[in-house]
């Protein structure tokens, strides 16, 4: 960032209006050379599991919505035809509404946050706002609300990120550093009547929150077998590496993970190595995870402390290239894995304690980017089947005040914030956005479902 004066600052913010008018972020129209996104999708298949793809295939056809989660490397390429502001942030790269939940902090208080970068990169702001504001289009038609309501609820979680960037612009720097949205700073910006309701009901899943940590994974994930802890055998899900080893599927290795540890190691703080030191390596299994995820290669490891009473669950995720990566810039990280920690570090009010990054090698001699956290701490999803409206409110709000807190940390809050101004155009120009684009992930949703109904990709379902 530079040193310039915030007056300078907030003058560049408003120039930026010349090249990319707010109202501008309205249109949407397909592009006549729109790469098809289906074409999309299976050149991301080419680098993942063959026999989990059609898993992948199978969930993104359940629904619009569900179309829409896996479809980040769709929208990247769509974005990559509009204007861009060039106020550039830390974009988490799929900032869907339901990349956003609570989870523990290293202090265990329970905060609400962006809690997913496998996309994480630099660039414009506005990519974060609209993959949000279709988010949330998309998901309020398939709860039937009308188009008032949700024209309402794009509104509001717009409004909340230009009110809450236009305030963390005029803040200083270490304050908005320090800034968390935990149950202290929702009663304060949402303590309505119907923000009440939405505290108290966050407040009593934050009370179940507490026994989702690594016991609740281990006693989800394991089985006990001669006194110890193995990882259940639940294909395609959760596949024990014995069994994939033995199938002979592409898997990686136990000494590959043992050897990869050391490094993984090093990425953590001094402290939080001492921690580690005092587990031991167990056991390893493939987890299937998520809509988009699916098919890249995913692990769970087992480790185990004391005695088999004090266990600890590592996620072990493949990192490959942000999807907006060949649109935007090349990441400076050689390392995806680091590519994706350190976004998320900087962009996050608080990260788990065992994030960190590495690389496996694979018994097909393949070297694959990977990062590493812990299975679960305390981790409190949204429910968006069964938000009420005036739930879904407050929660639009809440995911735009915690993506401009991480764009404020990131990037330039006063340029963007004089940018966005006190107004409401650019709120009004993200509600006809995600209506246009909504309409065109109905369409690309029901492509798949057609190619899959005439064979064209084969998708298993219902898993």
């Amino acid at each position: 960032m530079s040193m310039e004066t915030p007056e300078e600052r907030a003058a560049h913010g408003r120039k930026a209006r010349e090249l990319v008018p707010r109202s501008k972020h309205g249109d949407w129209v397909p592009p006549a050379d729109r790469t098809d996104p289906l074409e999309i999708l299976a050149l991301q298949a080419t680098t993942r599991v063959p026999d989990l793809v059609p898993i992948r295939y199978g969930r993104m056809a359940a629904s619009p919505f569900a179309f829409f989660r896996g479809a980040a490397a769709v929208m990247a390429a769509d974005l990559a035809h509009e204007v861009h502001s060039h106020l550039d942030v830390q974009l988490c790269g799929d900032a869907h509404l339901v990349n956003f939940g609570g989870f523990a902090t290293p202090e265990r208080d329970m905060i609400f946050d962006v809690n997913d970068f496998d996309e994480t990169l630099p660039g414009p702001f506005e990519w974060d706002l609209k993959r949000l504001a279709a988010s949330i289009e998309v998901a309020a038609r398939s709860r039937g609300f009308d188009d008032a309501l949700r024209t309402k609820l794009v509104g509001l979680s717009s409004r909340g990120y230009r009110e809450a960037i236009r305030d963390f612009g005029g803040m200083r720097q270490l304050d908005v550093w320090y800034l968390r949205l935990d149950a202290a700073t929702l009663l304060d910006r949402w303590g309505t009547e119907a923000g009440q309701t939405v505290i108290e009901g966050f407040q009593k899943r934050v009370e179940k929150a507490h026994t989702k940590d690594h016991l609740k994974a281990v006693a989800r994930l394991t089985e006990e077998r001669d006194g110890k802890l193995h990882f259940r055998a639940d294909p395609p899900l959760l596949t024990p590496i014995d069994d994939l080893v033995e199938a002979g599927h592409e898997a990686e290795t136990i000494d590959s993970l043992v050897a990869a540890l050391d490094g993984y190691r090093v990425t953590l703080t001094g402290d939080r190595q001492q921690l580690l030191s005092r587990y031991r390596f167990t056991d390893l299994a493939r987890k299937v995870v998520g809509v988009g995820s699916v098919g890249t290669r995913c692990w769970v490891a087992l480790f185990i402390g004391r005695d088999e009473g004090d266990p600890l669950v590592l996620q072990i995720k493949e990192a490959e290239h942000s999807v907006a990566e060949p649109f935007l810039q090349s990441s400076e990280f050689a390392n995806m894995g680091e590519r994706v920690v350190e976004g998320q570090r900087l962009v996050q009010s608080a990260s788990d304690i065992f994030l960190g990054w590495d690389t496996l090698r694979g018994i097909d001699g393949v070297t694959r980017d990977f990062y590493f956290r812990q299975m679960w701490d305390w981790k409190l999803s949204p429910d968006i089947d069964t938000m009420t409206p005036a739930t879904f409110e407050v929660y639009a709000q809440m995911c735009g005040w915690v993506l401009a807190l991480g764009h404020a940390r990131s990037g330039d809050a006063v340029a963007v914030g004089s940018y966005l101004g006190a107004g409401t155009r650019f709120d009004e120009a993200m509600c006809r956005f995600a209506s246009a684009y909504a309409d065109q992930n109905e369409l690309d949703h029901q492509a798949l479902k057609f190619a899959i109904a005439t064979n064209k990709i084969h998708a298993i379902s219902d898993v």
